[in-house]
């Protein structure tokens, strides 16, 4: 594959002496629990060829996200690095949603907003409430995308909330979040299925990223990810899909070389338009990202 210049559209980044994460105290992540910083990042990937980035939110304590909000669209002014664009984090299932969001309205590096929907206090059916799906609505009016970060096996509640907001447009993060494992399987059905009426709906994209957080560390090989990519990558078509990195995330099972690497072989026989629009040319589209 001729040198493409990457898009990394799931970057995250994290300052503990700004932000509190309460999901950092989750057993077996004791790796992330301190502060993950541009020049962290860009040592991570100085061998990918990152040429732009969009900002992922972090997660953090409710009471938090505008102020993370408002530190992450300022990076974005800096032209030292490459993030070109954020997806923020809020609350859509809150009244108070709209008006949060009005601060940001204006800004051009506000592409998106994500709530995790499958954190422990985060009920199946959450996206489902009435107020939910009218401020998802909201975003497609705003030209605001949203993110669907959700259990495998509920993937089907994403379709009736992209049916009922047909202006807004979609992204499904992380593959679906379907584990590589052979012995976490049994949503695989309910995840295939949803994943394919999603498809379906010409508002989604699928991310391509956080998978390798699934893979056993230390042994796991890039096969291991093959079939839940090629899944991804064959049910949504190469007009639909993106990379991300997930860093620092993906650093619990694999660094971003590594993870980026395994990739890159894993499409390495498709051809050089679907590869530059997987790695690139999608990313700045769905953005609407100016080249650097």
């Amino acid at each position: 594959m001729e040198q493409i210049s990457v898009i990394d559209t799931h970057q995250h980044l994290w300052d503990l002496d700004l932000f509190q994460l309460p999901w950092l105290e989750l057993p077996g992540i004791s790796s992330l629990r301190r502060s993950f910083l541009m020049s962290d990042y860009l040592e991570a990937t100085q061998n990918c060829g990152i040429a732009q980035t969009v900002y992922m939110e972090v997660n953090v304590h409710p009471d938090l996200q505008r102020q993370e909000a408002r530190h992450v669209l300022e990076l974005c002014s800096q032209a030292e690095n490459p993030m070109s664009g954020a997806v923020i984090g809020g609350m859509p299932g809150e009244s108070g949603f709209g008006q949060y969001l009005e601060e940001f309205a204006e800004n051009p590096f506000l592409k998106g907003v994500r709530t995790v929907l499958h954190d422990p206090d985060r009920p199946q059916g959450m996206c489902l409430k009435l107020q939910f799906k009218e401020n998802i609505k909201l975003l497609g009016e705003m030209g605001l995308s949203f993110d669907l970060c959700m259990r495998p096996g509920e993937i089907k509640d994403a379709v009736e909330l992209v049916d009922a907001c047909p202006s807004t447009r979609f992204i499904v993060d992380h593959c679906g979040n379907m584990s590589v494992q052979p012995h976490e399987q049994d949503s695989r059905p309910e995840w295939e299925q949803g994943m394919r009426l999603l498809a379906e709906r010409e508002q989604v994209m699928c991310k391509i990223s956080g998978i390798v957080v699934t893979a056993t560390p230390g042994v796991w090989q890039p096969i291991d990810l093959k079939e839940n990519i090629d899944f991804c990558l064959d049910t949504f078509g190469e007009d639909r899909v993106f990379f991300g990195g997930d860093w620092p995330v993906c650093t619990l099972s694999a660094t971003y070389d590594s993870w980026f690497n395994a990739l890159k072989w894993i499409v390495r026989e498709r051809s050089s338009t679907f590869q530059q629009k997987l790695f690139h040319d999608n990313a700045q589209a769905f953005y609407g990202l100016n080249s650097l």
